[in-house]
């Protein structure tokens, strides 16, 4: 079944972005599928498993344009814990044109308009351009045209990444972001759209960062489940540096056993070399994938699955997210050999290195997984880690300074989302004593506010007698 362009469905007036990918398909259409030969994506239905499909469902919701699913970003979980939306395609039993190529799906109408849409509701800051989200429609209407025609001849070039630096939680250093320009994060959300079915499907069950239908709370559930069928001890690897140090080579290795249409791993390893913009020197990485692009998540899971089936192979029993992944084991013993034989075996087939200085073999109570740590009851209850109320109370500490001369509704406006969010990704725990904790905690810092700003002893007599 061929993948076709999707349009307003009749009755119906077409928005902003319908106009503007139309547009440019019918000025584009003289020279972008004509001007260079089809490459296949996949020719057998071994490797190329499941392809992207459209249902005739999928096909009338992409036509209506409805409301896009806001996705995560960034290594740490969000709030809600429901993990990432599904792509906008659906797979069904039919078997997709096998002449249409990856770029070729990437660059139509519906899959385009899908990916405006969720870089318009994810937002984010400018990249090196200056260009912000609000600027992307304009900027298409003028260069799409061009810009699909690069795309579809293999010649398109990404523009410098800005690099940015956030504080690590604690004060442990700070982590290096790079932020591509709108244009190109829409670019790769759009390939990220048209990958996800090609390779989440064979993921292992295990791996629960940034697919659809998995979270941070299913990776939690699971860990609690296995220290209560008697996995009582806990290897606990962090990779060193990971999204800093992944080898080009071997990620994109990975890639091309799905993905034989040159133009997109071309596209690919140009997003992975691309130049970063720092104090007004540009640096070409030779190794790393930035975070901050949507193409990011996906090709650390692509090349971390060969880490999960290893483990899978060898009959363990583990969850990972992202580059965090515990293991969990009968004794101590076995989680020393297994984390020696898993260093060595990073080292030498993915050339990644783990970090002995926070890895380590222990009891899960006394870790923390994703924010979480468990108590150490047979049948355990998970519970908030340490290191997570500390984060909170510092930011809660930011907006409750007293010499902020805001009133109190305002600071409580400020602190309701911070609140809202955090006390929603957390609400797995089942010791509550740390939220009776932080909520005479918080009212505490609160009634400091009214106590500042009523100063006078005699206006603070009246206030209370008034209370």
């Amino acid at each position: 079944m061929r993948i076709t362009r999707g349009g307003p469905s009749s009755g119906h007036s077409a928005t902003m972005s319908e106009r503007v990918w139309d547009k440019a398909t019918e000025v584009s259409s003289g020279h972008s599928r004509s001007s260079r030969p089809r490459l296949k994506a996949q020719t057998t239905t071994r490797r190329f498993t499941p392809s992207l499909r459209l249902t005739q469902e999928g096909q009338s919701s992409m036509t209506e344009m409805s409301e896009p699913i806001p996705e995560g970003s960034g290594r740490n979980p969000r709030g809600t814990g429901d993990g990432v939306p599904n792509v906008t395609a659906a797979t069904s039993a039919e078997e997709p044109d096998a002449t249409i190529g990856i770029v070729e799906r990437m660059v139509e109408p519906a899959n385009m308009r899908e990916a405006l849409r969720r870089v318009r509701r994810n937002g984010g800051t400018a990249g090196v351009d200056g260009m912000n989200v609000a600027d992307l429609t304009g900027h298409l209407k003028r260069h799409w045209p061009k810009i699909k025609e690069k795309l579809l001849s293999g010649t398109y070039v990404p523009q410098h990444v800005r690099r940015v630096e956030i504080p690590k939680p604690g004060g442990k250093g700070v982590r290096q972001l790079g932020i591509p320009t709108v244009t190109d994060r829409l670019i790769q959300q759009a390939l990220h759209q048209v990958l996800v079915p090609v390779f989440d499907p064979d993921f292992s069950d295990h791996s629960y960062g940034f697919r659809p239908g998995k979270s941070a709370h299913h990776a939690v559930q699971a860990a609690r489940q296995y220290v209560a069928d008697g996995r009582r001890w806990v290897v606990d690897m962090d990779l060193e540096k990971f999204f800093d140090r992944v080898n080009h080579d071997v990620l994109m290795s990975r890639v091309a056993r799905k993905v034989d249409d040159r133009a997109a791993l071309r596209l690919i390893r140009r997003y992975l070399t691309a130049g970063i913009l720092c104090g007004g020197v540009v640096e070409v990485p030779q190794q790393g994938t930035p975070q901050g692009g949507p193409l990011s998540p996906l090709l650390s899971n692509i090349l971390l699955d060969d880490l999960d089936k290893e483990l899978e192979r060898r009959g363990h029993a583990f969850c990972r997210y992202a580059d965090d992944c515990n293991i969990y084991v009968y004794s101590r013993r076995a989680g020393d050999r297994a984390l020696t034989s898993l260093t060595r075996y990073l080292n030498e087939t993915l050339r990644l290195t783990v970090n002995h200085a926070k890895s380590a073999v222990d009891r899960p109570w006394n870790r923390t997984f994703l924010g979480y740590t468990m108590t150490a009851h047979k049948h355990p209850r998970l519970r908030v880690g340490a290191e997570a109320v500390q984060r909170l109370k510092v930011k809660v500490k930011l907006e409750t300074r007293r010499g902020r001369g805001r009133s109190l509704t305002t600071t409580i406006a400020r602190l309701r989302p911070v609140l809202r969010g955090w006390f929603n990704y957390f609400r797995l725990a089942e010791v509550k004593n740390v939220f009776e904790a932080l909520d005479g905690w918080l009212r505490r810092r609160l009634r400091c506010i009214l106590w500042k700003q009523w100063k006078r002893g005699r206006t603070r007599a009246r206030e209370l007698h008034a209370r």
